[in-house]
């Protein structure tokens, strides 16, 4: 934790501007004035605690640093109020004789005049930096808005894809007098409703970071599947114990429980019959292994539909495990049926209880 807060402030500190929240004007440059001389202060208080241990010792050591901090993050009329004010001091009150502007030392105006020229170095290449980050960080945000502009379109136009795609087979299945096929339409828009309802998951809930809450989201896409498909008399109990999983597996488990939903949905259970649906999402070391499993009396049909075929719910359950990087498992021994996918091609590891 204390890692994390320490990594956040240290990604904080290059966008750290203290004048940047003011409009042009008096007050930005009194704040720039202000910060300036902040800064030459603290270099005096240290100056002056280090003079007890080491008088007179490198008498303009801290004005290069002083002058660093005040450009970078006040600008560079904060730089030049702090190399005036820190120069003329440590001259002043550090440099022998000390409380006067003579030198003892026949070779100290030498000495000042460096110092002087390469502190002011300092100076003008700190704000020529400070200047090109801040115009990168402007050229960035820019190009962040553009594409999240962008990504809002997409997201627009693909959920108008989907309703077009659901509207187009729905007209299609109420023209078609074959039973079978408009059985087969039926299972299209189904699944179609599916991968809309995840992709909408992902997109309103989880962002678009490089990992997903595996909680929310999957709690979110069963909740959203049992309301939309699912007879009141079949419960659904969801447990998940994986904290994140990188986002394109996280589709991909989405996308499989749907598919594995769809077919309780269809096969487990007969009309009006009670059951319950189990969905969990386990974790063991680097492994972890999703299942959902169902105590339904299933149909005839549903064995050779579940079974490996070339089917297109095999052919999905297929992809989707391949996406995940993972296999998939389908056990019809006992009551019901459960389906796995298992995120670790090392059987030995973990295996479907």
């Amino acid at each position: 934790m204390k890692r994390g807060r320490t990594s956040a402030i240290v990604k904080r500190l290059p966008h750290f501007d203290v004048a940047g929240h003011f409009a042009e004007g008096p007050a930005r440059v009194g704040v720039q004035i202000g910060f300036g001389s902040l800064c030459a202060i603290a270099m005096i208080a240290i100056r002056s605690a280090l003079d007890v241990i080491v008088p007179t010792a490198g008498p303009f050591a801290l004005v290069y640093p002083t002058v660093l901090l005040a450009t970078l993050y006040g600008r560079w009329l904060a730089g030049i109020v702090a190399y005036f004010i820190c120069f003329f001091w440590a001259w002043f009150y550090v440099l022998p004789a000390v409380g006067s502007f003579h030198f003892e030392v026949p070779t100290d105006p030498a000495r000042v005049a460096i110092n002087a020229f390469a502190a002011l170095i300092v100076l003008l290449f700190a704000e020529t930096f400070r200047h090109a980050g801040a115009e990168y960080a402007e050229e960035r945000d820019a190009e962040i808005a553009r594409r999240q502009l962008l990504l809002e379109e997409l997201d627009h136009r693909t959920k108008n894809n989907f309703a077009l795609s659901v509207s187009l087979l729905e007209t299609q299945r109420r023209r078609v007098e074959s039973e079978e096929a408009s059985d087969a339409l039926t299972q299209a828009i189904g699944r179609l409703h599916s991968f809309a309802s995840a992709y909408s998951n992902l997109n309103e809930n989880q962002g678009e970071g490089a990992s997903v809450e595996m909680r929310p989201y999957l709690e979110d896409v069963v909740n959203r599947f049992r309301e939309a498909a699912l007879d009141e008399n079949v419960a659904v109990e969801t447990h998940v114990d994986v904290d994140e999983l990188p986002r394109a597996t996280a589709v991909a488990i989405g996308l499989f429980t749907n598919e594995a939903l769809t077919n309780c949905a269809k096969y487990a259970f007969a009309e009006g019959e009670r059951g319950t649906i189990h969905v969990s999402l386990k974790e063991s070391g680097d492994s972890w292994l999703l299942q959902i499993a169902d105590n339904g009396t299933r149909k005839p049909a549903a064995a050779s539909e579940a079974l490996p075929s070339s089917g297109l719910g095999t052919r999905l359950f297929q992809a989707f495990a391949n996406q995940a990087d993972a296999e998939y498992r389908i056990d019809l021994e006992g009551p019901g049926c459960t389906v796995s996918l298992i995120g670790n091609s090392d059987e030995d590891e973990i295996s479907p209880s």
